[in-house]
């Protein structure tokens, strides 16, 4: 499976960035795009999922910007990556269950790079690590084309969760990379193009 890799430097508008993903599902439907891959992060961003409630905002000042993808309310802000895809499974799998598996698959091994044990679990979708979640994951199949993808806490402020019920949780329930003792966090993108990358192309 051939696949575009593109990898933004400086943070991207949640909006912007939608419509840039939206319109390369379209492309790849039409069969006039390859695969896609996007690694970046948001400024600070509060979106809500087709599962949310407004009883999740605690702080009624923030905007919150409906989306498309699975799942409830959650952050986006500088120090976490978003791993975006526009994955055609038309010509492989139909299974979407092992479609997020390989997701799942791809941040526990990331993870595992900065010596961090992690785990899925089928109840509550994303990446715990010590009964703390520090990924999360929101996917959306149209025409058996997966897209949107996940969020990897890396060392962003996790005060920022303060003011949601984040995925429904706790607040206290969101860990980080560095907020789980790891100090020198290196190669974030190398290894998540690396990843990511190869098992999408294995699915």
């Amino acid at each position: 499976m051939n696949i575009d890799i593109k990898i933004s430097k400086r943070p991207i508008p949640y909006i912007r960035a939608i419509k840039f993903l939206e319109k390369r599902v379209n492309n790849i439907k039409n069969e006039n795009a390859k695969d896609f891959l996007w690694i970046l992060e948001h400024p600070t961003t509060y979106t809500a999922g087709i599962r949310s409630n407004t009883n999740e905002i605690i702080d009624r000042k923030i905007k919150i910007i409906s989306t498309n993808r699975g799942g409830k309310i959650t952050l986006h802000n500088r120090g976490q990556k978003i791993i975006y895809f526009a994955i055609n499974l038309n010509n492989k799998k139909k299974d979407i269950r092992g479609f997020i598996n390989t997701i799942e698959v791809s941040i526990i091994e990331f993870l595992k790079k900065y010596n961090i044990e992690s785990k899925s679990d089928r109840k509550n979708i994303g990446i715990w690590v010590n009964n703390k979640k520090i990924a999360a994951i929101g996917v959306k199949i149209k025409r058996w084309i997966a897209y949107h993808g996940c969020s990897i806490n890396i060392n962003n402020n996790l005060k920022d969760y303060k003011k949601i019920v984040p995925c429904g949780l706790d607040n206290n329930m969101i860990t980080s990379i560095k907020n789980e003792g790891v100090l020198k966090i290196t190669n974030i993108d190398k290894n998540l193009k690396e990843i990511f990358s190869k098992n999408l192309k294995n699915i």
